[in-house]
């Protein structure tokens, strides 16, 4: 039958000197284990030798709690039979691997205890362990391990147990809980001495059909695994009582220790018991332990799980599985082995040290605080919920803690009625109120998840009687507020999104309301749970409950002291509008521009540069438009609009005008020829009358004017007026890259909109000149532009404002005045003075078949 294997360790590639790999030898609540060296090489090995050469069925690690191995990989060794016995000789197999978990979700706080079930025969074993999971409490990226564990079976010793292994059900393998790794690891060890010798004597008294002794024993042995987990807790806090140089209260614990062991031998008539024959122990009477203690210490847990073990003939087991998978190492599965096996997996609790734990690793709860309990007392908790609640159980015993794992949502509620008596009830100190609080977050943040509405009421109730009466009249830190915040809020968050409508706005108005407790206004803690940017894969509806909750928060939490500021609603805000929901975006659009209209210059610097590109884009050119209107700048619209409006009022100025001249040119062709010649005075009055003679001055005078400049000449026939745009317009300039002729004033607007070669330009924020991209990240940078005035027009020529208006162009790009263009070439080649006087107002658009395209001006 597979017992308890003793081993030494005669390998290790690095230790700390304070964590010494002989600590592994030895097995008891006091052991603290093998730690690797600060920054270590990995993978790290330690090798330990059997006593003798066995047949390994089962190999256990308890892992650190927070210097964490990401996997630890196992290989037997053996020996020739012709070598002789040393480390040096031995030829290892590899079994496989297990992963551990970053127990993360423990708060460091549990040791994982991965058991693993092979089949190999050998007389060492080597443990190849992997680097450390990363945490804030591992600074130095260390590995642990707390104890290592081997069961096997003695290929020399005989059959001499077959007898001993019919009691237990004809199972030859069989694995005694006593053999257990957490059996030694939580049991005082003089008591795990008295437990074997009553479980031997059990055994006996089965053959020998003393079936009144054996049930006498099974309850003994019952009650000292209890005893044994209390005095082994008491033994771990006289050392730690030592360490700190508290020598009154580490007598104070030897003497209760005493004091209490005596005690419950007595009670359980030890003694009699241990007597060689069964017959002659006293029947006193049974003494039933005190309830505290049972509450205390509980038995420990029995988990079960399914195990395949190897073939008795596969030499080479190889397959490794991860820590999410079964931990186990599975061997090629053979028929007829598969069996249930206790104590597989579990995450046991550190007990508190204080020779490499930092202080907020230490845990009130017992040693023994995930092992079983009573069973009529657990019906509603699974094993797994039994270690997960092992501390609150010690805080509120395990009849409250119950109703929260009922099925029954009117259990649930009372649960949450009981918990605030508990607490309206308390009086204890300071660490006693701690201890409580969180238990009492504990159970909340459970049933925050109910799906049912009034459970959900009921625990908000519980929520804000913790928070605005209990954490007050006890003073309880803001670190353990904080806790609770972060244990709580995202739950009522989640709830935010809930289908029923009900449960929506009562867990929106449970958080506006938090955020005005007294107690944790000082904290910030729930508006910066808030801002912290969502996926945005989260779904619509809780998505926008999420905005409008920050909205609103915004909106009531006014002081600059809140919590809240541009940097973490921005980034919120810009994370949102990435949201793949419409809705959700116009609320987070209408969250910035009321920020905008607060904080504006603060605003956009999160956002992407107002340009034509990024107006391109509906969201931001919506959003930019606002900015505009609460600047007081025109919008896009309105811009467009009178743009729009200009070029229709000069369009059917310029139609107007052609039709007049076509009315006189038909005119003109319908005069008799006799009085088209010289001295025909008289004929010439009868014919034309004297307003028709003013309108063929008229278009006369038109048709030999340039549209843009005024300038009048005999030459500007329709041959003479291309040239004259092409060459000497003081107007007009050509394009550098299309060779079009454009307007001066509209020249920015074409090279960004119009030109064959508008995507090599940007528009530069502060000059608004069209800036070539090559030369752009330049030009922003050295900010040497002369920046634009909104009200006015910008020249793109000498880089100057002007005055908006037609009028202030003509006299800027062609007048010899102070305030003239000095980059117009054309201005010098041509002495022109003021030509805006009479004659026929500069019009865009005229010209558009020779010029090309002929922007407006501004």
């Amino acid at each position: 039958m597979p017992e308890k294997v003793a081993f030494h360790v005669v390998h290790v590639s690095g230790q700390d000197d304070n964590l010494k790999a002989t600590e592994l030898n030895t097995h008891s609540p006091l052991t603290r284990g093998w730690s690797s060296s600060r920054f270590c090489l990995y993978p790290q090995d330690i090798v330990i030798q059997l006593e003798k050469r066995c047949r390994i069925r089962k190999v256990q690690v308890l892992s650190h709690q927070y210097l964490i191995a990401s996997r630890v990989e196992f290989f037997v060794g053996d020996i020739p039979p012709d070598l002789p016995i040393n480390l040096q000789n031995a030829r290892y197999n590899r079994l496989g691997y297990v992963a551990l978990s970053d127990n993360e979700q423990t708060d460091y706080k549990a040791r994982e205890l991965k058991s693993v079930h092979v089949d190999s025969v050998g007389l060492y074993l080597k443990l190849v362990i992997h680097k450390n999971h990363v945490n804030k409490y591992n600074l130095y990226n260390q590995v642990g391990v707390i104890a290592i564990n081997v069961i096997g079976d003695d290929l020399d010793k005989s059959n001499q147990e077959e007898d001993y292994s019919a009691t237990n059900k004809q199972k030859p393998d069989y694995i005694s809980p006593l053999d257990d790794l957490a059996f030694d690891m939580y049991q005082d060890t003089e008591v795990a001495q008295i437990i074997r010798k009553l479980e031997r004597k059990k055994q006996e008294s089965v053959l020998a059909e003393k079936f009144d002794y054996a049930k006498r024993v099974k309850q003994a042995i019952a009650e000292l695994q209890k005893v044994g987990e209390k005095l082994g807790k008491y033994e771990v806090e006289k050392r730690q009582a030592v360490e700190n140089e508290d020598y009154d209260k580490a007598k104070l614990k030897k003497v209760q220790m005493e004091e209490y062991r005596l005690q419950m031998y007595r009670e359980l008539n030890i003694a009699g018991i241990l007597e060689d024959d069964p017959n002659t122990v006293k029947q006193s009477p049974r003494v039933e332990p005190p309830p505290s203690r049972l509450e205390e210490i509980p038995s420990p847990p029995l988990p079960k799980a399914t195990v395949t073990r190897p073939s008795q003939s596969s030499p080479l087991p190889t397959v490794g599985q991860s820590a999410r998978d079964s931990p186990r190492i599975q061997n090629p599965p053979s028929p007829k082995r598969t069996e249930q096996v206790d104590r597989d997996d579990r995450a046991l609790p550190s007990p508190k040290q204080s020779y490499s734990a930092p202080a907020e690793l230490e845990d009130d709860a017992t040693l023994g605080g995930q092992t079983d309990r009573s069973d009529a007392n657990t019906s509603f908790m699974t094993e797994k919920d039994q270690r997960e609640a092992a501390f609150v159980i010690d805080v509120f015993g395990v009849e409250l803690v119950q109703k929260a794992y009922g099925r029954n949502y009117s259990t649930k509620e009372e649960c949450m009625s009981d918990l605030v008596n508990r607490l309206t009830e308390f009086q204890g100190d300071k660490e006693e109120a701690k201890a409580m609080m969180k238990a009492a977050t504990f159970l909340i943040h459970k049933l925050l998840k109910d799906s049912v509405h009034s459970v959900f009421k009921s625990t908000i109730n519980a929520l804000k009687y913790l928070l605005t009466v209990f954490v007050p009249n006890n003073r309880i830190p803001k670190h353990d507020i904080h806790y609770t915040c972060e244990k709580t809020i995202p739950e009522i968050m989640h709830k935010t999104g809930d289908t029923a409508a009900r449960t929506r706005t009562e867990a929106k108005t449970q958080i506006i309301e938090m955020s005005q407790y007294p107690e944790l206004q000082a904290t910030h803690a729930v508006p910066l749970f808030c801002v912290r940017p969502f996926k945005l894969n989260t779904a619509p509806r809780l998505a926008q409950s999420h905005v409008e909750v920050v909205d609103e928060l915004y909106t009531k939490l006014t002081s600059k002291d809140s919590g809240l500021t541009v940097d973490n609603l921005m980034k919120f805000c810009v994370n949102a509008l990435q949201h793949h929901s419409g809705q959700v975006r116009s609320l987070t659009e209408a969250l910035i521009i009321k920020l905008y209209k607060e904080r504006s210059s603060a605003v956009k610097s999160y956002l992407p540069p107002d340009d034509e590109k990024t107006r391109r884009n509906t969201l931001y050119r919506q959003l930019f438009e606002a900015f505009d209107v609460i600047d007081g700048k025109p919008s896009k619209k309105e811009i467009e609009k009178n743009r729009q409006a200009d070029e229709a009022a000069k369009k059917a100025e310029v139609e107007d005008l052609q039709r007049q001249i076509a009315q006189m040119r038909a005119l003109q062709s319908n005069l008799p020829a006799n009085n088209k010649k010289k001295g025909s005075v008289s004929n010439k009055k009868s014919i034309v009358p004297p307003l028709e003679e003013d309108a063929m001055s008229t278009i006369t005078k038109f048709d030999r004017t340039c549209i843009f400049c005024n300038e009048q000449n005999d030459t500007f026939t329709e041959e003479g007026l291309d040239l004259h745009y092409w060459k000497s317009c003081p107007m007009l300039k050509r394009c550098s890259n299309c060779k079009q002729v454009v307007e001066i004033a509209g020249l920015t607007e074409h090279l960004l909109t119009e030109c064959e070669a508008k995507g090599t330009y940007s528009k530069c924020p502060r000059c608004t000149e069209a800036i070539p991209k090559t030369e752009f990240d330049e030009h922003v940078k050295a900010k040497a532009c002369n920046p634009a005035d909104p009200k006015k027009s910008h020249c793109p020529l000498c880089h100057q404002n002007i005055p908006a208006g037609d009028n202030s162009w003509t006299d800027h790009l062609m007048t010899n005045m102070a305030s003239a263009c000095k980059g117009n070439p054309r201005r010098h080649n041509n002495n022109y003075k003021n030509k805006s006087k009479g004659g026929v107002k500069p019009t865009a658009g005229v010209g558009k078949s020779r010029i090309g395209k002929s922007t407006g001006r501004k």
